[in-house]
């Protein structure tokens, strides 16, 4: 008994201190007003307000490593209120391949809450957040 709690302290440890890691070095979406020369966001948010005739963000990806690849797509689903995703667009962005970051302005017109998911050109996952559009 006294190995097997020692075994698990040893898990929760190893899992805990690995988690963290790959948290602090996850690859991020961000949404922001701007974007620094150096690829931190600017006024990041992950609520905006737009007027009636819609409005412009950007979307800035931040990865671990090279793209690898010559583009990217945001594939965007609109969230119902019973938290269903309904399919709203792809956006696709030509990228150069040894980049680590990069960031693409999107256009919104309707409010509403949003997840998007960013894929390189081989349809491998990158990163993914969820976004809310309110009407000013």
């Amino acid at each position: 008994m006294r190995q097997f709690a020692l075994f698990f302290v040893a898990f929760i440890l190893f899992f805990g201190f690995a988690s963290k890691i790959s948290l602090t070095n996850a690859q991020v979406l961000y949404f922001c007003e701007n974007v620094y020369e150096t690829g931190y966001p600017e006024k990041e948010s992950s609520t905006f307000a737009i007027g009636p005739e819609g409005g412009w963000l950007k979307f800035l990806v931040r990865l671990n490593d090279e793209v690898a690849c010559k583009e990217v797509k945001y594939v965007i689903y609109k969230v119902s209120e019973n938290r269903t995703e309904k399919y709203d667009t792809t956006i696709y962005q030509n990228v150069e391949e040894d980049r680590v970051w990069f960031w693409k302005n999107i256009a919104f017109s309707n409010d509403g809450k949003y997840n998007v998911y960013v894929y390189d050109q081989y349809d491998n996952f990158l990163t993914s957040a969820a976004l809310k559009i309110n009407y000013q």
